[in-house]
């Protein structure tokens, strides 16, 4: 297959029970922008989006990933992908497509994951007052918040890492950057990409052994300084920080997690330590004896429910190793 017909993360969809709390965390606190409102459903972007948006947050019983788009690098890529997709039995068909983007191929990840692939997307025009001279920006930068500045990446709760990681390199052309290998063999979490950004997708063990849970999604927020200012700026606004301000060793990204209203799982991610040019990559791995600084290089310990909470929440406990 083509290792490049699978351009980028183009955006994801968050089901959230309480959708006016959840667009006011990301709008206020976050600095995102609306797009657009239709039914259900609110459309956001972060300054630095290029497209319609990159976050749809539509109201549900209870939180989770409704799905998680991807552009593909051409039309013809798009094809390449949707006929290996078809007989590999993963794939659902295609829909008419959404706001701000065209036509998009609906498949699943062996875990159930919902997913999309698509190519015709609608570019973000800013309105007057907020166009900006600096000609590599899509807007002027949002006096609110502390404001994100792009979709980053998702990180996805599975029963076999092994088996959905391969499914992303089989058919999608991921690569792996950085896994987690315990002393059994079995991974514990894999980070893959499509650029020379770390990961656009980490996939980890879920600890109940439940099937396509979410675990959370990331936006990139510059510099460390700028994640300090975020984290008074949530402390200020009771919002529950779960961990951080830290550094992972995967990665080697300064984060913060927290939890928006609706329960879903909100990672603040930058300063990301290293990209990757190399095209002969050896991914990076961790083992038992090295878990401790794969998780958290420096800044304190990671709560036990970062291993178990997803969402939906199910009831877990962890069944493995994870310091």
């Amino acid at each position: 297959m083509a290792n490049f017909d699978v351009a980028q993360l183009a955006h994801v969809e968050l089901f959230s029970p309480k959708p006016e709390e959840t667009v006011k965390f990301f709008t206020d606190l976050m600095g995102l922008q609306v797009t657009e409102k239709q039914g259900q459903s609110v459309y956001l972007r972060a300054y630095e989006d290029f497209y319609h948006h990159t976050l749809k947050i539509t109201e549900a019983k209870e939180a989770g990933m409704a799905h998680t788009a991807w552009r593909a690098s051409s039309k013809e890529a798009l094809e390449r992908r949707v006929q290996s997709l078809e007989k590999s039995g993963y794939g659902k068909g295609w829909n008419k497509g959404d706001l701000g983007h065209g036509p998009a191929y609906e498949f699943q990840t062996p875990d159930g994951h919902n997913m999309e692939l698509l190519w015709d997307v609608e570019y973000y025009e800013a309105p007057e007052d907020q166009k900006t001279k600096l000609k590599s920006r899509p807007q002027k930068r949002p006096n609110i918040g502390v404001p994100a500045r792009r979709l980053d990446h998702v990180n996805l709760m599975t029963s076999d890492v092994t088996k959905n990681k391969n499914f992303m390199i089989d058919e999608l052309g991921f690569k792996l950057r950085e896994h987690v290998v315990l002393d059994n063999g079995a991974e514990l979490g894999a980070w893959l990409s499509v650029s020379p950004l770390v990961h656009e997708i980490a996939v980890m063990a879920d600890q109940g052994g439940h099937k396509g849970r979410f675990h959370h999604i990331a936006y990139w927020y510059g510099y460390p300084q700028h994640l300090m200012d975020l984290a008074d700026l949530f402390a200020e606004n009771g919002i529950e920080i779960e961990s951080g301000p830290a550094k992972h060793g995967v990665s080697q990204a300064y984060f913060m997690y927290v939890y928006e209203p609706g329960g879903n799982r909100v990672e603040l991610f930058g300063d990301s330590g290293y990209l990757i040019q190399d095209p002969d990559w050896k991914p990076v791995k961790w083992t038992e004896d090295s878990l401790a600084e794969a998780i958290v290089w420096y800044g304190g310990d990671l709560p036990e429910q970062y291993f178990t909470y997803g969402t939906p929440n199910k009831e877990s406990k962890i069944i493995l190793p994870i310091s």
